[in-house]
C-alpha cells in the first residue's frame, strides 16, 4: 500500500522533542519529507532527525523562535526552498507557565502569547501566502488544548492563547478554504512528555489525574501524532473548521479540585 503522504512535504514546528518529534516522526513514516524546527534544543532536533531519515524520507532542521515574525517568515521561506514545496504546516510550538492570575506580569504574558497564538497566526499566513502565490492548496493543523475549552487555574495566559487558537482554527478554515487550504485544531489532553516528567513521579498526584481521564492512562505523542498523519492525508480532505480532541475522554470527565 502507497504511505498515505508519499511526496508530500511538511513543516512542525517545536518538533525537537515531546509531541512535535513524535508527529515528525509519524509524518515521515507515511512518506513525507519533513522540515524539523526547534527554538534552543539542537541535540533534540538532531535526534528527531535521526528517526525521520530512519523512516526513509528526507529530513532538515531549521532554527527559528516562533514568537518573532521574521524568524516565522524565514522558517516558512526556508522550508519552502530546502523541501522544494511545502504541504503541511503543523503549528506544534508552546509554551506554558504557572502563575496565580493575581502575579502575571506583562513579560511572562507576552512570552506565551506570542508563542502560542501570535506564532501560529504568523506562520500561518506565511504558508498561506506561498501556498495562493503558487497556486496550490495546503493543509494547516494547530496543535491546541483541552485547555481551550477547561479553565486551567494558574494558566490563565495558557488558557487565554489556547482560546485564541481554536477561534483562530474556525476563521481561518472559513477565509482559507476558497484557495483549498484546510485549517484544523487538534487538541490534545494529559500527554506523557518530558514536560510532565514531575507529575510522572508524583504518584498520587498522577493518580488524581488517571481518575479523571475515563480510558484511565495518559496519552503519548504517537496518540497525536496518529490524528495529525490523518488530518494531513486525503483521507482528511473534506474536514476543515474542526477540533479533535485527543484526551482519553478527560474533557467530559473533567473536575477542578
Amino acid at each position: 500500500m502507497k504511505a498515505r503522504l508519499a511526496g508530500k512535504s511538511a513543516l512542525v514546528t517545536g518538533s525537537s522533542s515531546g509531541i512535535g518529534a513524535g508527529i515528525a516522526v509519524r509524518l515521515a513514516r507515511e512518506g513525507a519529507n519533513v522540515a524539523i524546527n526547534y527554538r534552543g534544543d539542537l541535540k533534540g532536533a538532531q535526534q528527531t532527525l535521526a528517526q525521520v531519515e530512519a523512516a526513509g524520507t528526507r529530513g532538515i532542521i531549521l532554527q527559528a523562535d516562533v514568537s518573532k515574525v521574521a524568524e516565522v517568515e524565514r522558517l516558512v521561506s526556508e522550508a519552502f526552498e530546502h523541501l522544494g514545496t511545502l504541504d503541511v504546516l503543523v503549528n506544534n510550538a508552546g509554551m506554558e507557565k504557572q502563575q496565580a492570575f493575581v502575579d502575571v506580569d506583562e513579560a511572562s504574558y507576552d512570552r506565551v502569547l506570542d508563542v502560542n497564538l501570535k506564532g501560529v497566526f504568523f506562520a500561518t499566513q506565511a504558508f498561506a501566502r506561498a501556498a495562493i502565490a503558487a497556486g496550490r492548496g495546503g493543509k494547516v493543523i494547530n496543535i491546541s488544548s483541552v485547555h481551550e475549552e477547561l479553565p486551567f487555574p494558574g494558566f490563565a495566559s495558557y488558557c487565554a492563547s489556547k482560546g485564541g487558537v481554536k477561534m483562530l482554527t474556525r476563521d481561518l478554515a472559513i477565509e482559507l478554504a476558497p484557495h483549498g487550504i484546510t485549517v484544523n485544531g487538534v487538541a490534545p489532553g494529559a500527554i506523557a512528555t518530558p514536560i510532565n516528567n514531575s507529575l510522572l513521579e508524583d504518584k498520587p498526584k498522577l493518580d488524581a489525574l488517571l481518575a479523571k481521564i475515563p480510558l484511565r492512562r495518559l496519552g503519548s505523542p504517537e496518540d497525536v501524532a496518529g490524528v495529525i498523519a490523518f488530518l494531513a492525508s486525503a483521507d482528511a480532505d473534506y474536514i476543515t473548521a474542526t477540533t479533535i480532541f485527543v484526551d482519553g475522554g478527560l474533557m467530559w470527565n473533567y473536575q477542578e479540585q
